[in-house]
């Protein structure tokens, strides 16, 4: 199995929080992960708002950071065109970040199918509107909807 994970999959590699024991076992059982060039920013933030909100010190922020670069130098990263992640956009009515995951992934699938590899692609992702988006497109998905 390959598994595209957004940003919303790919954080849970690095803070322990609800689902994160199974985005592990997605990331370790993959062939390989994939995510686009985007998650590692929104991830940076995603940590840097956590850790404000929760009051957590610089070294527990720093932790976090170590552990996204080391799950980052595993993942293989993807850019994307603009255009086909702003016709997803409109199209699923995604947030401009939103439409840039699923394009990446969308890029994904096409070049594994151009290649003729035979492994499954997978969408991994804990934001409602983004997985409902994925599966219209033709993904399985991982993960659950947030609220």
């Amino acid at each position: 199995m390959i598994t595209y994970l957004d940003t919303s999959a790919f954080v849970k590699l690095v803070v322990d929080e609800e689902h994160a024991d199974e985005v592990h076992s997605w990331f370790e059982e993959s062939r390989p992960a994939v995510t686009s060039v985007i998650t590692y920013p929104e991830s940076c933030s995603a940590l840097g708002r956590r850790a404000r909100l929760s009051l957590e010190d610089d070294a527990r922020l720093e932790e976090w950071l170590a552990a996204l670069n080391t799950r980052w130098s595993r993942a293989v990263t993807i850019e994307v065109t603009p255009e086909r992640a702003g016709a997803l956009a409109t199209k699923h009515g995604l947030r401009g970040m939103d439409a840039i995951q699923l394009a990446t992934a969308s890029r994904v699938r096409k070049r594994l199918d151009a290649q003729g590899v035979d492994e499954p692609l997978v969408f991994a992702c804990y934001d409602r509107r983004l997985l409902e988006a994925a599966e219209r497109e033709g993904f399985t998905t991982l993960g659950g909807p947030s609220a």
